[in-house]
């Protein structure tokens, strides 16, 4: 996995400028899928966890506006673990009103997953593997067909290099060397967008 570079502060500040639409889509493609996993590892339907991911990024962008980096002051990561807490509690409260009387209390719902409070651990795990993703989409049209079957099958499903040797009729050092000018790429296409939004140096 590749290593994930400190960020630098003053480039998570560009999203205060709502008008920064690149930035926003960069944000959002990020940060939006890691909030719905965590919604919905915590049991929302999937409509919910989308409520979810919608209400969390409205309230940030309302409010970012008053958020500011530095020692002293609340890191980004925490804040946004605490807008997110919040949303996926309203919406867990809200889940028994919608079912009918007898079915699971709120009290039980609420605490149906103790072990799962969201942490900043989670947060950077998930907005690493985002991460990730991200890299391998923007990165996969510089490749051939051939070549990012090669990478996928290799690095991600772990095929044996001398099974994909055979299947392809290539030789065992082809394959290393296709596999490796991905990998090469894929590092720092990672570098580049964790230096932008994977905010490793803020934690709780």
């Amino acid at each position: 996995m590749p290593e994930f570079p400190k960020t630098n502060p003053s480039l998570i500040l560009r999203v205060r400028d709502l008008g920064d639409g690149a930035s926003w889509h960069d944000f959002l493609a990020i940060y939006e899928p890691v909030v719905f996993r965590m919604a919905r590892q915590r049991g929302l339907q999937t409509a919910d966890a989308q409520d979810v991911m919608q209400a969390v990024f409205l309230s940030i962008s309302q409010s970012i506006a008053r958020w500011t980096g530095g020692p002293n002051q609340p890191p980004f990561r925490a804040w946004l673990i605490t807008i997110a807490r919040n949303a996926i509690t309203k919406a867990l409260s809200r889940r028994p009103r919608d079912v009918p009387a007898g079915s699971t209390s709120i009290v039980e719902l609420l605490h149906a997953f103790p072990q799962q409070e969201i942490t900043a651990d989670e947060i950077a795990t998930e907005t690493r593997h985002e991460i990730v993703r991200r890299a391998c989409d923007q990165i996969r049209v510089e490749f051939s067909e051939d070549i990012w079957r090669i990478f996928w099958v290799t690095s991600i499903e772990g095929v044996p290099i001398a099974e994909v040797a055979r299947q392809t009729g290539r030789t065992p050092g082809s394959i290393y060397v296709a596999r490796f000018r991905v990998v090469a790429r894929l590092k720092d296409k990672v570098r580049e967008i964790s230096e932008m939004w994977d905010v490793r140096e803020v934690t709780t």
